[in-house]
C-alpha cells in the first residue's frame, strides 16, 4: 500500500438490509458522493461484505452502513499510513490485510466508537475471509463480529452519524445487539461470576451508557430496553448469543415478543430487567434510566476519550 491513503481513491459502497431509513440515508449519501455503489438485502454479514467486494473495482472498498450518514468532507480526507504506530497488536501491521476504521457518533446516546462507523476493507481478504454465518464453528472469535478475527487500524476523527432510532424496532435491535456483543470477551461468553472481571473496562462503560442514556430522543427508550435485554439474555440465561448475528431471527423476536410491550409498559419493563441485571451481575446502573433532561445533560458534558492518534492526518485534497 502506498504511503498516502486517500479516501477518494476507493469505491464507496452503501450497505443496506432492511433499515427503515435506508432510502433516505442513501439519497443523502448520493447527494455527497454521486458515484457511490450499493449492496442491498444480502442476508448475513459475511455474505453482504463479500457482495461489496465483488462489485468493487478498487483493491479496497469503503462501506457506509444504511443507518449512517457521512460528513460532506469525508471524501477529501488523506492519511499518512507510514506514521501508524501500532499499540493494539504485538506485531507489525500488514496494511494489505487490515481494516481501516473510523468512529461514528450515535444519535441515541452520544457514544463514539467503531460500531456502525465507516470502514475500508481489503477486497481480496474479504473475498477469502470466513466470519459470522460462514465462520468455522471452531473459531469462536469470528461468530458474531469481525473485530476479533481481523486487524484494524483505528483512524482519528469522527466523520459520520449513526441514525438507528427511526422506529422502535430499529432502536431496540440496535441496543439489543450491542448489549450482547459488548458483553463478550473476544467474541465468546465469559462465566457469569467473572463477568465484571473478564469484560474489558471500555466495553463495560459503553454498555452502561447504552442501558442508561437515550430518553431525550425518539425511540431512545427502546434502545435502552434492547441493550438491557441483550445483556440479560446473554449472561443470565442459556440463550444462544450467536443468534445476534441473524437479523431475521431478531426481527422474528421483535414480532413475536418485544413488539407486544406497549409504550405504557416500556419503562416498567426496562426497570424490571435493570433490577435483574443489578441483582445477578452487580453492575453499577440504576433500575430507572436517566430521563430526557438528564440524558441531554449527559451528552452535553460527556467527553469521548477518543482514539489515540495512530495515523497522521495529512492536508486535505
Amino acid at each position: 500500500m502506498s504511503k498516502t491513503f486517500k479516501v477518494i481513491d476507493y469505491d464507496i459502497i452503501y450497505l443496506s438490509y432492511d433499515e427503515p431509513n435506508a432510502e433516505k440515508n442513501y439519497a443523502d449519501l448520493c447527494s455527497k458522493i454521486p458515484w457511490a455503489k450499493r449492496v442491498h438485502g444480502v442476508k448475513g454479514s459475511d455474505a453482504a461484505h463479500k457482495s461489496c467486494a465483488e462489485i468493487s473495482e478498487t483493491d479496497r472498498f469503503i462501506t457506509v452502513d444504511a443507518d449512517n450518514t457521512i460528513d460532506t468532507d469525508f471524501i477529501t480526507k488523506e492519511y499518512n499510513l507510514n506514521e501508524h504506530e501500532d499499540t493494539h497488536w504485538n506485531n507489525s501491521v500488514n496494511f494489505d490485510n487490515c481494516v481501516i476504521s473510523w468512529t461514528a457518533k450515535n444519535t441515541i446516546n452520544g457514544l463514539m466508537y467503531g460500531n456502525g462507523g465507516i470502514k475500508c476493507w481489503p477486497k481480496e481478504y474479504v473475498l477469502n475471509m470466513r466470519t459470522h454465518e460462514n465462520a468455522d464453528p471452531s473459531n469462536i472469535h469470528a461468530q458474531v463480529d469481525f473485530c476479533w478475527d481481523l486487524q484494524y487500524i483505528q483512524m482519528p476523527g469522527c466523520h459520520s452519524k449513526i441514525l438507528n432510532n427511526e422506529t422502535s424496532h430499529q432502536a431496540w435491535r440496535a441496543g439489543f445487539r450491542e448489549g450482547v456483543k459488548l458483553a463478550l470477551d473476544r467474541g465468546s461468553k465469559v462465566e457469569k461470576h467473572k463477568f465484571l472481571e473478564k469484560t474489558h473496562q471500555r466495553c463495560l462503560e459503553m454498555m452502561y451508557i447504552w442501558m442508561m442514556i437515550g430518553a431525550d430522543v425518539k425511540n431512545g427508550m427502546w434502545a435502552i430496553y434492547g441493550a438491557r435485554e441483550g445483556l440479560w439474555r446473554t449472561m443470565c440465561t442459556d440463550w444462544d448469543y450467536i443468534n445476534v448475528r441473524d437479523f431475521d431471527y431478531l426481527n422474528d423476536l421483535w414480532d413475536t415478543e418485544v413488539s407486544l410491550v406497549t409504550d405504557e409498559e416500556l419503562l416498567e419493563r426496562i426497570e424490571h430487567v435493570g433490577s435483574l441485571l443489578i441483582d445477578e451481575l452487580h453492575i453499577p446502573i440504576a433500575e430507572k434510566p436517566l430521563n430526557s433532561q438528564q440524558s441531554k445533560f449527559f451528552k452535553n458534558v460527556y467527553q469521548h476519550s477518543g482514539r489515540r492518534k495512530k495515523v497522521k492526518m495529512m492536508t486535505e485534497i
